[in-house]
């Protein structure tokens, strides 16, 4: 029996319990409550607990349900623990039930469990389901693991018997359940049929969750048509459809809804901002970035780690590298490993790898253990730089020094590491020898170290390992005809991309986007969409013209298709899409302004040498982040010194 077996004295000596813990058998019945109420762990809870079994006060119904509502639901609750208590009630009142069920509905691998324990509660006769439980029980009804949609639609019967569906806590719940168990027509019917009043919090709440079960199965046309007809919309609806449109890749929406917020009257807030910083950097929007940092220190929002790892990543993605430094080097305190990460990664793709080992070995000094994650920003600046023997290095501490198991994402930053520096024999052997199987990716950056150094052999063997493990992935296809294309070895091209016809397989198209006065101008391969096209090609003309002038010879090598007109082939290359996007902001800003332009591919080699000379004639400074890095053009030169 729990009553005999329990202590009656807490199992650890007075002297290693805080005074407040301190419990003995003098303290009046009437105060045990009261203190049971506010005990938030279990090592507070034991002793209180032995009290009320000495007390006998273990009898009185609220005393135990509060000692089972602590073991059930406290940080460090104890399961086992908690249904031994329950166990020991001669007669569990509906609190105690609820308790114990949403407990287990709350834990993993226990839902079961929980409709077991409901089951009970319906055939026991002193206890009934009331408005607290259903929603714990439908929970689990929904979990991942347990998807029981049909015991799901019993309760919901039961639901309607009891004239519930019209409390907001039960009908949230029972939409959840619907959507989160796929039936989205089932959760429709429910909001449909709904009698809360449109303008109360529960029929907000309703929507969200609806909203949200719609993005969850990728009909994001649907979630956003509901959003847009809520009557009204609480902050919760505002930050939910900015954190997915991101989640899903959609940031120009993801923004687009930030900023209607605003328009309509409601304050961002600490969520908003953590929910649309990954956008705002991944477009490379400056100045919403600095507008966002300054708003939440006008607000006086709690600088956390979170936050502030997610500013300095917006300034390091947004292309101010200097900015990001700045912010870290104001922090009071260095503890956090995620803040040391965001700025190391930050270095990394702006090419500073001496400064991203250096702030590594730094964080080290400051006692902050570097996490795998940190391993892969510092790995990745050493591959972006060719600091072989640092990547080396780094790579064995990781391993001997801190004991962390390499991933795959380690074994790639050194295969690429190599393979950049010519070293690809190595890089393969790397491949060959590590104890986990590779992945398409691994062989992607393999393969692009044969195609920069010419390694057919070697190719050869990668290719037919990457269709092997990827045999429909269109980046592989992409890859291997651009390699045979850089050979001039048009036969090969011409049988990977009759098979990418045959799979259905589209290459991306190239595209890039530059943010002028706060709207974005995208701009694809010889895009000539945009309104002021005439005045993009006429300075295309120009900026052609002043490149021959000062001896500019196009690589015509980066045109992967076969043409035999030279003159054809630089007309290709000029209208690159990051070109024109850079001739928009020249004929779009004032003399001497800084043009930052994003694409989504890596740039080509010969958009790279033109626009370190474009960036000396128009005497400009351009910043491009291409899909793997930045690079700073100024005055004739990058700042990744031609190794990329």
């Amino acid at each position: 029996m729990l009553l005999n077996s329990l202590p009656v004295t807490p199992p650890h000596s007075s002297s290693a319990r805080s005074p407040q813990f301190s419990v003995s058998s003098s303290l009046p019945l009437n105060s045990i409550l009261p203190l049971l109420k506010s005990t938030k762990t279990l090592e507070e809870l034991k002793p209180l607990h032995a009290l009320a079994i000495k007390s006998g006060k273990i009898r009185d119904p609220l005393v135990s349900a509060e000692i089972l509502r602590c073991s059930a639901l406290s940080d460090d609750r104890d399961l086992t623990y908690a249904r031994l208590v329950f166990d020991q009630m001669p007669e569990p009142n509906n609190f105690s039930w609820n308790i114990l069920i949403r407990a287990l509905a709350e834990r993993e691998h226990d839902q079961f469990e929980a409709i077991g324990v409901f089951s009970d509660m319906l055939n026991c006769d002193y206890a009934r389901p009331n408005q607290h439980t259903y929603p714990s029980v439908l929970k689990a009804c929904a979990s991942a693991s347990a998807n029981l949609i049909d015991t799901g639609k019993v309760i919901h019967g039961q639901v309607v018997k009891l004239s519930m569906v019209s409390n907001g806590f039960v009908l949230t719940n029972l939409v959840r359940m619907y959507s989160l168990c796929g039936d989205m027509k089932g959760a429709e019917i429910l909001v449909q049929n709904n009698t809360l009043d449109t303008n109360s919090e529960a029929s907000v709440v309703v929507s969200n969750v609806l909203i949200d079960g719609y993005f969850r199965l990728g009909m994001v046309d649907r979630a956003r048509q509901i959003f847009d007809e809520m009557p009204n919309k609480s902050i919760v609806s505002w930050n939910g459809m900015i954190a997915r449109y991101a989640q899903i890749g959609q940031f120009k929406k993801a923004v687009e809804v930030f900023r209607n917020m605003q328009f309509q009257g409601m304050k961002p807030n600490y969520v908003s901002l953590v929910s649309v910083l990954p956008a705002i950097s991944r477009l490379g929007l400056m100045e919403l970035g600095k507008w966002v940092h300054l708003y939440a220190q006008k607000k006086t929002m709690s600088f956390n780690n979170v936050l502030t790892s997610a500013i300095i990543d917006m300034y390091s993605k947004c292309g101010n590298i200097d900015k990001a430094i700045e912010v870290f080097e104001e922090l009071p305190e260095k503890k956090c490993i995620t803040i040391w990460t965001a700025l190391i990664m930050g270095l990394a793709i702006h090419g500073r790898a001496k400064d991203a080992v250096r702030y590594f070995e730094m964080m080290e000094k400051y006692g902050v253990v570097p996490t795998d994650v940190a391993f892969i920003g510092v790995l990745n600046a050493c591959s972006h730089a060719g600091l072989v023997n640092e990547g080396r290095l780094l790579f064995d501490r990781m391993v001997n020094v801190y004991n962390i198991r390499p991933r795959i994402e380690h074994y790639t930053c050194m295969v690429d590491m190599l393979g950049r520096a010519g070293l690809v024999s190595e890089a393969e052997k790397v491949v060959n020898l590590m104890p986990i199987e590779p992945d398409d990716v691994i062989f992607k950056s393999l393969l692009s170290a044969c195609k920069l150094h010419r390694e057919v052999e070697i190719a050869t063997r990668v290719a037919d390992r990457l269709l092997q493990l990827a045999p429909t992935d269109g980046g592989c296809y992409v890859l291997l005809s651009n390699f045979y294309a850089s050979l001039g070895d048009w036969d090969a091209v011409a049988r990977v991309r009759l098979k990418m016809k045959e799979l259905d397989i589209r290459k991306d198209p190239g595209c890039s986007w530059i943010t002028i006065d706060g709207n974005i101008h995208e701009f694809l391969v010889e895009d000539k969409t945009h309104p002021r096209q005439k005045e993009i090609y006429h300075i295309l003309s120009d900026i052609a013209s002043r490149l021959k002038d000062e001896g500019y010879v196009a690589d015509t090598s980066q045109v992967l298709i076969n043409i035999d007109e030279h003159e054809e082939k630089e007309n290709m290359l000029l209208h690159h899409s990051e070109k024109i996007a850079i001739a928009f902001g020249l004929i779009s800003t004032k003399a001497g302004t800084t043009l930052q332009v994003v694409k989504n591919l890596r740039v080509c080699v010969d958009c790279h040498s033109s626009i370190k000379l474009i960036s000396k004639l128009y005497n400009r400074r351009i910043v491009l982040r291409d899909r793997n890095r930045f690079h700073h053009f100024e005055n004739g030169s990058c700042s990744c010194n031609d190794y990329w």
